[in-house]
């Protein structure tokens, strides 16, 4: 009889070509121009599916990108399993820095590299491919298992929060498992028990009724880049600080073990960080260690800046509108909705007369904490050992997954977080890629979780 590491040995190289094909599908979620790529993103993901042998698969039509879903109920008497992933990715600018075409997945120096490869096609797809492995071996599944995708991840996920709020029965579960995390290290596993949430704005300043003349009009004509650029120094300072009044009245503080470990960082992460980005030190508020203000601080970054004339040459102009693009990444206390209406009051208070200015909230979502004593994440922790030979770290994470605060909200089932990225995978950025080892250890390590939570 083949056992489960031999089907998963004898069958690696296709499960590579499943997810290359996936790769593909520009499906960013965020363009209008590739709606069409989105929904073939999800019909293969359904495909993917139904080829495992879960039931009831549909693509389901929301108000924005569809959702893929799946289901096996046929574990009596054994826990449920909800799992999540996102089949969506990020836009791919700027194109000139990429090595390789950011939708041709290529193979070099043991990763793949493609827009998506680790965020989150890959780290879903192996998902499928534990799935598969268990139904091909065993003929069925250890648990109960339910499976909910989205297009709408790197968008604000508006469409699948509706669909949780709405659908609580059908989504019903013991455990939310959610494979879109990272590990410090290849041979250092990890499970996340804290993620922060997020707000994304749009703020807009408006001068005069068109674009003036600088010759005639400077001196006197309001310029919408520099109120901008007035705002964005009172909202933070050179050291870091954010200047939102009531933004830090709900922190939580650490736990003094969780102070200890950041202060202490055993796992050099720090250094680390630096090393990735090229720097000779980092940013931000020195009185609170590095770990600290990436995994529970509230942050303020500025992501673009538009107005005014950026082509070639020379052109005098004072724009009549300029943009800028800010997020906040929030501590779990801080809640979105609030902070928005804090940050709104706060940039119009910051602005100068002359302009009109107006804040517009793109998306939100709420942090979350999770308790590294639940039985899931107790069995997430020995299938991470098994595979590693080590015990995993329980970390926070600084990034957002808004649906996972959602699943604990809505269905109170404890939460998961456990991924297989690497810090060198270039999220968000070109060149994003995926270690090849970790997408097949991350099938093994699945396949062993639902079997010890079975």
């Amino acid at each position: 009889m083949v056992t489960l590491t031999a089907y998963i040995t004898e069958h690696e190289d296709r499960f590579l070509e499943d997810l290359k094909g996936w790769l593909r599908i520009p499906s960013i979620s965020t363009l209008p121009e590739h709606a069409s790529d989105i929904r073939h993103a999800a019909e293969y993901a359904a495909q993917q599916l139904r080829d495992i042998g879960l039931e009831r698969v549909e693509v389901i039509q929301t108000q924005g990108h569809p959702l893929v879903y799946g289901e096996w109920l046929h574990a009596a008497g054994k826990p449920t399993v909800l799992i999540y992933g996102h089949y969506d990715v990020q836009p791919v600018d700027p194109v000139e820095l990429w090595e390789s075409p950011p939708f041709e997945p290529t193979v070099r120096n043991g990763s793949i590299y493609c827009r998506g490869a680790a965020d989150d096609k890959g780290q879903t797809m192996l998902v499928f491919k534990a799935l598969e492995a268990l139904m091909a071996v065993d003929g069925r599944l250890p648990v109960n298992v339910r499976v909910l995708i989205e297009g709408e991840e790197e968008a604000g996920g508006e469409s699948i929060e509706a669909y949780v709020r709405n659908n609580p029965q059908r989504l019903q579960c013991d455990a939310a498992f959610i494979c879109d995390t990272h590990m410090p290290a290849e041979d250092l596993p990890a499970l996340i028990t804290g993620l922060r949430g997020i707000i994304y704005t749009e703020v807009e300043a408006r001068g005069a009724r068109r674009d003036l003349h600088s010759g005639t009009y400077g001196g006197v004509a309001p310029n919408p880049l520099h109120a901008l650029a007035i705002i964005i120094s009172r909202l933070k300072d050179a050291d870091g600080h954010i200047h939102i009044p009531g933004l830090y009245d709900r922190l939580r503080p650490p736990t003094p073990e969780e102070k200890a470990f950041w202060q202490q960082d055993p796992l050099h992460i720090a250094r680390s960080l630096r090393e990735e980005m090229g720097v000779a030190q980092l940013s931000g508020e020195e009185e609170y260690p590095p770990l600290e203000r990436i995994w529970a601080r509230p942050t303020l970054e500025v992501h673009g800046i538009a107005g005014g004339f950026t082509g070639e040459g020379a052109k005098t102009v004072i724009p009549a509108v300029a943009t800028a693009k800010i997020s906040m990444r929030l501590p779990p206390d801080l809640k979105s909705s609030e902070v928005f209406t804090l940050f709104e009051r706060a940039v119009k208070q910051a602005a100068p007369p002359d302009v009109t200015v107006t804040v517009r909230n793109v998306h939100g979502g709420e942090g979350m904490l999770a308790s590294p004593e639940s039985a899931p994440v107790r069995a997430a922790a020995a299938a991470l050992k098994e595979t590693y030979g080590r015990e995993p770290v329980f970390i926070r994470e600084g990034g957002s997954i808004p649906i996972a605060a959602l699943f604990s909200e809505i269905l109170h089932a404890p939460v998961v977080l456990m991924g297989f990225g690497l810090p060198d995978d270039n999220l968000h950025a070109p060149n994003e890629k995926y270690s090849l080892a970790q997408y097949f250890k991350g099938i093994r390590t699945v396949a062993s979780f639902l079997q010890k939570m079975g």
